[in-house]
């Protein structure tokens, strides 16, 4: 009885908090002369903030036209807005920074929605060592972070040099498919000098940039080294998580000026494998049992910085010489 006195209470208090706020909205347009979205595009800066707000507001209005409106084609997008603004009554001609506004907003919402797709579509692909086209990018990896080291066959025990667990990575890619080879290809070749560096300091973390003073100032004296090629694969499944959860909207709507692609979700993935390497050498762990540990410490700061609408991973690397900020 009391759960069920409880879950009425809750149901009330979100259909009165609804039609309050739909009177709130009544009294605001009257007052301003302004609708929701003139109100968010006009007293809000452009990116994460607007973005959030303009999505919160179409999803939550009780116009089928505006609803549906975040799920739309791209090339409807445009002829979209023409009819936010006749249901609106807006004059285009009067409000033309209106329409600019609302369309840079849903291509980034648009945009999300379908890499979102793509992703998914990549994690769902399974390699497949008979496809050329796979064994081809496994074969460049190789290549790109080991350069000067030739490969002596297709299944060998040199796999285990990039952080793979056995003489045939395919076994390693079950869990995010291509998407994990999709990433680690794209670090490895985007920012080959760092994705060495990155390689070479997770087998001899000693070794890394850190001076013998900054070491011993941090106690690395035992400093434990991690699988490369697997935590590669582990970043990635953080990295969708995020995607999906929404979490790198703030990240992806303050970075991308129109609709976020693939080549933004793979920089975003270099950027956690460089931060995550870093992290991991600070937090020093005992041993590689500690991983599960140290990478959810480093989800909750990812997390946690991605809560500021202000925020934007911004990576300082060659990877991601092509991203533009807004």
């Amino acid at each position: 009885m009391k759960h069920f006195l409880r879950m009425l209470i809750q149901v009330c208090l979100y259909f009165y908090c609804k039609f309050l706020w739909r009177c709130l909205k009544f009294v605001m347009r009257k007052l301003t002369g302004r609708c929701e979205l003139q109100r968010i595009c006009y007293n809000t800066k452009p990116g994460a903030s607007r973005t959030m707000k303009i999505e919160t507001s179409l999803r939550g209005s009780k116009s089928k036209l505006l609803q549906t409106s975040v799920s739309v084609h791209p090339d409807a997008i445009e002829k979209t807005i023409e009819d936010i603004m006749e249901l609106k009554k807006i004059n285009p001609d009067i409000n033309p920074q209106l329409g600019i506004s609302l369309q840079a907003c849903l291509l980034q919402i648009v945009g999300y929605r379908n890499l979102i797709a793509d992703v998914e579509k990549l994690r769902r692909e399974p390699y497949d060592s008979d496809n050329p086209q796979h064994e081809e990018m496994l074969l460049k990896l190789w290549k790109f972070l080991k350069p000067n080291t030739p490969l002596e066959s297709r299944i060998s025990k040199q796999w285990c040099e990039i952080g793979f667990q056995g003489d045939d990575p395919k076994t390693d890619f079950r869990g995010m498919g291509l998407l994990g080879l999709y990433n680690l290809q794209y670090f490895a070749e985007r920012d080959a000098t760092a994705a060495q560096q990155v390689l070479s300091d997770s087998l001899h973390p000693k070794c890394s940039k850190f001076s013998k003073a900054e070491w011993e100032k941090k106690r690395m004296d035992k400093a434990i080294g991690y699988s490369f090629a697997i935590v590669g694969i582990n970043i990635t499944d953080l990295a969708y998580n995020l995607l999906i959860s929404g979490a790198l909207k703030t990240h992806f709507y303050n970075i991308a000026p129109e609709a976020p692609t693939l080549s933004h979700f793979q920089q975003t993935f270099c950027y956690l494998m460089h931060e995550f390497h870093k992290f991991w050498i600070e937090e020093d762990p005992m041993d590689i049992m500690e991983f599960n540990r140290v990478r959810e410490k480093f989800r909750k700061r990812i997390i946690k910085q991605l809560q500021n609408p202000d925020m934007a991973l911004c990576p300082h690397f060659a990877a991601s010489e092509g991203l533009i900020n807004m």
